[in-house]
């Protein structure tokens, strides 16, 4: 993109200064105040943060006039207004970077903060190693419940250095601009900005344009930025508002732009990592939502999807886990959308093969309608690794029971001999672990394509999640895990697969708190959850929420 080319122009860089942070804002003027104190608080050294930087994209809900009001009491705030909105991410922050004075800079987005020590962190790790990019881990923060996320934590889980992209391509699949300290003359010598304009997903670009130039890079565990995912917002942001399939087609043409970024500098191996970035994480991502969208949008998606798939040949397939390219390839064999409910189970993390299970000339396949379409993995994979499907028929009346089944995989579980599980529940706002239930595990009936399962009955004390949930007004949600162990010494982790016609609402009779309300229910990827709330005040609550919806 000819932006990419044009040598950034900007102030003389402040010898003393050293960091400078962007905050960009639109139509927030609720959250940016937070955002930029979170960036003004950062730890002395006050040099440390020379200034923050704050664009307001045209707003018409009073943003402009909450920074201005900081603005007036904090000097090191500078506050830059368009004129007119620019659509995207990429023009403002191209804005702020061209104001910045410090020898770095960083962004964070107005509804977003900066953890104490994010800034300090970076700095040091820059210049202990001459890095024109340090880099640190994410936490995703789901509110209002404030549960906290790793952004891909296998990448940032010790301090490494590497001397660049191209020997440690895994750095391909941390696309966040705004977790990251860049020397702003390393950016200023490449040209390296943003698209402009209405360009959604443009940190993807940015990135690929960064470790294309091939700089030093140094990451680090520490925590440096906390990104608030407000899923109930009236207004979601650009990233999570994915009910268009224009949102995809965005998505498709970022990853496109940055493979062709990649290729255009000859690093062929970081083109590869984006390709299997975006089989193993974006195609996933979607695929997991498919069902709760509409005939024209599945049938659409389906098409760019197929399309963009076209392009990708089988070492990229290949290179890909073995959910995501069995994805891919169905995708390719099928010109209209099929199997959706076993492509949204199986791009769930962690994935489920749904019976039937085909074979064609002793391989295993997809279906016996698709017989080129071979899971070539079931045969190799550990146990641990592959994508067994547990369902569990929730029964909830006098007590709580789930009714298990786990399936077997083209005989590998047979092979093992499935002896008993553990279904453990654990407390979705802070993943704590609550009670664990253990039970038997013996040979059933086949289900579907009569394949060997094996059965067991576990029995919820309900009670006691009400208890560990007291105090809280609103139904506290709880996550269902499965751990099945065999005689042969191996075992495995499984998500419940929600099941059966017990996925409602139940108000039961409590000892202690008078009534509970129960609910099972299926999540977006199709496991079992529930929700239990205890006392009269938590079922009024929810009633009057109800009537006045």
């Amino acid at each position: 993109m000819k932006e990419a080319l044009e040598p950034l122009p900007g102030p003389t860089i402040t010898p003393s200064a050293q960091v400078s942070i962007v905050v960009i804002a639109f139509n927030d003027a609720v959250h940016v105040g937070d955002a930029v104190r979170s960036a003004l608080a950062q730890e002395t050294p006050a040099e440390t943060v020379t200034e923050v930087i704050a664009v307001n994209d045209a707003s018409t809900d009073g943003t402009g006039a909450a920074l201005d009001a900081l603005a007036r009491t904090e000097p090191r705030l500078r506050v830059v207004h368009r004129s007119e909105n620019s659509g995207g991410c990429g023009t403002p922050r191209n804005d702020g970077l061209r104001a910045a004075t410090g020898k770095f800079v960083m962004f964070l987005d107005s509804d977003d903060v900066l953890p104490p020590g994010a800034v300090r962190a970076l700095l040091a790790a820059a210049r202990e190693h001459d890095a024109p990019v340090a880099a640190g881990a994410c936490v995703r923060r789901e509110l209002p419940a404030r549960r906290d996320i790793p952004w891909l934590p296998g990448l940032y889980r010790e301090a490494a250095v590497h001397e660049s992209a191209a020997s440690s391509p895994q750095l391909v699949r941390d696309t966040l601009c705004v977790n990251k300290l860049y020397d702003r003359a390393f950016l200023a010598e490449h040209g390296i900005v943003f698209p402009e304009g209405r360009f959604t997903y443009e940190d993807f670009v940015f990135t690929a344009r960064v470790l294309a130039a091939a700089p030093r890079i140094a990451t680090i565990p520490d925590s440096v930025y906390i990104w608030h995912v407000r899923r109930s917002a009236a207004k979601q942001s650009i990233s999570l508002d994915r009910k268009d399939v224009a949102n995809w087609q965005a998505r498709i043409e970022a990853h496109r732009t940055s493979v062709r970024i990649f290729q255009d500098a000859g690093h062929k191996a970081l083109a590869q990592a984006a390709a299997t970035k975006f089989l193993d994480h974006d195609l996933r991502m979607y695929v997991r939502e498919l069902h709760t969208r509409g005939g024209d949008y599945r049938a659409e998606w389906w098409r760019l999807t197929r399309d963009y798939l076209a392009g990708f040949d089988e070492a990229e397939l290949r290179a890909a886990r073995a959910p995501a390219r069995w994805l891919a390839r169905v995708v390719l064999a099928s010109p209209v959308p099929r199997d959706l409910d076993r492509l949204t189970q199986l791009a769930a993390r962690p994935g489920r093969l749904l019976p039937p299970y085909a074979e064609a000339d002793g391989r295993a396949v997809w279906s016996a309608d698709l017989p080129g379409i071979e899971l070539e993995a079931i045969g190799t994979k550990p146990l641990h690794r592959l994508p067994v499907t547990v369902d569990a028929e929730p029964v909830v009346a006098g007590r709580g029971v789930l009714r298990l089944r786990v399936h077997d995989l083209y005989g590998r579980l047979a092979a093992a001999g499935p002896e008993s599980i553990d279904v453990e529940l654990r407390r979705r706002r802070d993943d704590r672990r609550g009670p664990v239930h253990t039970a038997a595990l013996t040979p059933a009936a086949g289900g579907a394509g009569a394949e060997a399962c094996w059965s067991a009955e576990v029995v919820l004390d309900i009670e006691a999640l009400a208890e560990r949930g007291s105090g809280r007004a609103d139904p506290e949600p709880w996550d269902l895990m499965a751990q099945v162990s065999c005689a042969d010494g191996a075992g495995f982790r499984a998500a419940l697969r929600a099941t059966g016609p017990g996925l409602r609402r139940r108000v039961l009779p409590s000892r202690r708190h008078a009534v509970l309300l129960v609910q099972p229910y299926a999540t977006t990827g199709g496991a079992l959850s529930l929700r239990v709330a205890s006392g009269l005040r938590s079922v009024w609550r929810i009633a009057a929420r109800r009537l006045r919806r």
